[in-house]
């Protein structure tokens, strides 16, 4: 049974859905396919007049998370950068107090629409 009109899904993603992943290419492929089955949903959704909204977030690598740390150190590894050395290329890290706004954003702005890139200063459009 669909939900009810005007419910929102969002699907989480990842940056890599949009970066790749030199690590970890299956990861990104999977990735890019949330990003894609989003889409897919909202088209499907509009052909058949549900009023659903589906949104994608892509959000950026975070040391602040324990798969972030680890990929982080694993970048940095293939990099032959110290890890404070690669941290500070990431720039500011994605907080969850950041995303926790940005998820309550996007649920309550009915205008916004399609994919999410997320990073410490918010939401911007996906590419």
């Amino acid at each position: 049974m669909p939900l009810a009109p005007d419910s929102v899904v969002i699907a989480m993603s990842s940056g890599a859905a949009v970066r790749g992943s030199a690590l970890s290419g299956g990861y990104a492929g999977a990735k890019a396919t949330i990003r894609f089955a989003a889409s897919y949903a909202q088209e499907e959704s509009e052909r058949a007049g549900l009023g659903i909204r589906f949104l994608s977030v892509l959000p950026q690598l975070t040391p602040a998370t324990d798969l972030g740390a680890v990929a982080v150190a694993a970048y940095a590894a293939r990099a032959g950068l110290d890890l404070a050395a690669y941290r500070d290329q990431l720039g500011p890290a994605l907080t969850p107090e950041t995303a926790g706004k940005s998820f309550v954003e996007l649920a309550t702005h009915p205008e916004l629409a399609g994919s999410f890139m997320l990073t410490a200063g918010g939401l911007a459009p996906a590419p």
